[in-house]
């Protein structure tokens, strides 16, 4: 069936396509996405297995080619894709299509690739998750794609075949000129190149979408999914908590939560169950963008919820105690702010232990991060103690479930290092710790643990330059969060279980790591880790000119405080095992 459209190809092309540019009910998108970042994704393969984008990043580029499996120009570049593929593939180039089309099933999808012979991976994307991402239009539609993520081409594959012509041979091989220009690690010329084929119809996934309102439907979306960060007295640079704000914000809402920006959360979705998952469901992100299309009608008071309440500036509540830093730090208006450290005694009369913690920056403006250390004794080491709180951009602060605390001894310090970024101007901070304490001594005691690669050498220039780490349980016990922290090179970052049968288990994959969102993530449930199992962390990290956010690519790059610098440490919570907890091999 599928090969006869080859022999259908002229009356199709001389009567629904002949100087076509829009079909009935075609709504493409008209986002500009060159040069951006298009997030991760993940989407069934044609055996259905769960495919990423960034299964591909170890290489140097991925070519991702919008398909359908009855677009005849589409149909005819399969050839030329295959051949692409089979020549680029030493060179680090990965070919991706995706099938966006509404009348194309997931068995449909699996028939034409093996019809046509695919030499690559076709995902289906049957929501059009992925088609929007990159704001794809037609079939065929060609994005090469960097290997951070971003779009260097988008456009036709060459010059072969259009609506009202088939050549034996192209004039000009767009896709493959851009693609080589990429490789030699120049700026694309062609970066944009119009492609004739067939419109991708998009899928209307809200009902009633006339109807949005903001007192009804959007308003309850930001107070749940936005508003404990945006609301005064926060980090946010505004409040999203009224009307006013929604709709002076409305445009750039919209397009951070396309371009999945916000909500902040990087983790690879195929492994771990985290209860802070920051993640916007689809279906709220297309609510915000229909309220938009309908001019952003405020809709009926009566319809308003109740606004959030927070019964004190503390996310974690009112603290039973509260510690300030020792004095008062003036920040200099320009440069680099070397790390502060401060300390401050606890004087607590017994051990104590912590049930919620939260460091809070008394001028958000120039804190980037707070850490919390405890220290017992004067020679201890500060990169190697424990941590009784902290805040870094997109880090929550800690709370316990009941029966669990962190023991604070008798005696203890606190040692502050507190990382400041000037703003322009002098300014000034005295930023402070909260504790919410256990009322008696819990059942288990936290334990938080820093895997230290110290001995970081990153070669100047170096893309993707891979470091280990690893520790091996010598009891049963619970894991609670994991938090991988790395500088402005850090690139991906992944723990993974080595059980004692030998089984292999990622617990956290972070492919797009991101310096500026320090998450600290939090296990739905306790995961149990039996003894003599080994958790391993490899992380990666970019010293090449690619990467924007690198300071110096000429550097050789070792362990350091300074952002300049670098660390890998992965930190995780853990507990000991219940008594009589059956191990799961």
């Amino acid at each position: 069936m599928h090969r006869m459209i080859f022999c259908c190809q002229r009356l199709v092309l001389a009567g629904l396509l002949l100087g076509s540019s829009q079909l009935p009910g075609a709504e493409p998108s008209v986002r500009d996405v060159l040069g951006k970042r298009v997030p991760d994704f993940v989407l069934p393969d044609t055996s259905g297995e769960q495919v990423a984008l960034s299964d591909f990043n170890d290489g140097n580029a991925v070519v991702v080619v919008f398909l359908g499996t009855s677009c005849p120009i589409g149909n005819a570049y399969v050839p030329v894709l295959n051949d692409l593929q089979k020549r680029y593939e030493d060179q680090g180039v990965r070919v991706l299509g995706i099938n966006a089309n509404l009348t194309d099933d997931a068995d449909e999808v699996a028939a034409h690739a093996r019809d046509f012979e695919l030499t690559f991976p076709m995902l289906n994307d049957e929501n059009q998750i992925v088609a929007d991402l990159f704001a794809a239009e037609r079939t065929p539609e060609a994005f090469i794609v960097s290997r951070r993520g971003n779009v260097l081409y988008r456009g036709r594959i060459d010059d072969r075949f259009g609506y009202t012509y088939r050549r034996a041979k192209p004039k000009r091989h767009d896709l493959e000129e851009a693609l080589k220009e990429v490789l030699a690690g120049k700026k694309v010329t062609k970066a944009e190149v119009e492609a004739d084929g067939c419109l991708i119809t998009r899928r209307d996934r809200i009902k009633n979408r006339d109807e949005v309102t903001y007192a009804k439907h959007v308003s309850r979306i930001l107070h749940k999914r936005c508003a404990d960060c945006h609301r005064p007295g926060t980090a946010a640079p505004f409040s999203l908590l009224t009307f006013d704000d929604a709709n002076e914000w409305s445009d750039m809402i919209v397009e951070t939560v396309i371009d999945r920006r916000m909500p902040p959360w990087d983790v690879d979705p195929r492994h771990g169950d985290f209860r802070n998952d920051l993640r916007m469901p689809q279906k709220e992100i297309d609510t915000l963008t229909a309220w938009i299309d309908n001019g952003k009608p405020l809709g009926n008071k009566a319809d308003l919820p109740e606004p959030p309440v927070y019964e004190s500036d503390w996310m974690i509540g009112e603290p039973d105690v509260i510690f300030d830093m020792p004095r008062e730090y003036a920040v200099q208006a320009a440069g680099t702010v070397e790390y502060q450290y401060f300390v401050t005694k606890t004087d607590f009369d017994s051990d104590v232990w912590v049930k919620a913690s939260e460091a809070r920056p008394g001028n958000w403006s120039v804190v980037h991060h707070i850490i919390g250390f405890v220290r017992t004794g004067p020679n201890q080491q500060i990169g190697r103690l424990p941590i009784v709180a902290g805040f870094a951009p997109g880090e929550e602060p800690t709370s316990y479930p009941d029966g669990i605390g962190f023991r604070l001894p008798k005696g203890a310090e606190i040692v502050w290092q507190v990382h400041y970024t000037p703003t322009g101007k002098t300014e000034k901070d005295r930023s402070q710790i909260g504790l919410i304490l256990c009322d008696e001594q819990p059942e288990r005691d936290v334990q938080t643990v820093g895997m230290i690669k110290a001995d970081l050498v990153i070669p100047p220039g170096a893309k993707n330059h891979r470091t280990f780490i690893s520790q091996k349980f010598s009891k049963d016990s619970e894991l609670l969060s994991l938090m991988p922290h790395m500088h402005l090179r850090g690139s991906k970052f992944r723990y993974t279980a080595v059980y004692p049968s030998g089984k292999r288990e990622i617990l956290l994959n972070v492919p797009n790591y991101d310096f500026n969102w320090q998450h600290r993530y939090l296990l739905r449930t306790p995961k149990f880790i039996p003894k003599g199992t080994t958790i391993e962390c490899v992380g990666y990290f970019d010293n090449s000119e690619e990467n924007p956010g690198n300071p110096d690519p000429m550097a050789t790059v070792y362990w350091g405080d300074q952002t300049w610098e670098e660390m890998m440490i992965g930190w995780y919570e853990a507990i000991d095992v219940r008594p009589k907890k059956v191990a799961v091999k």
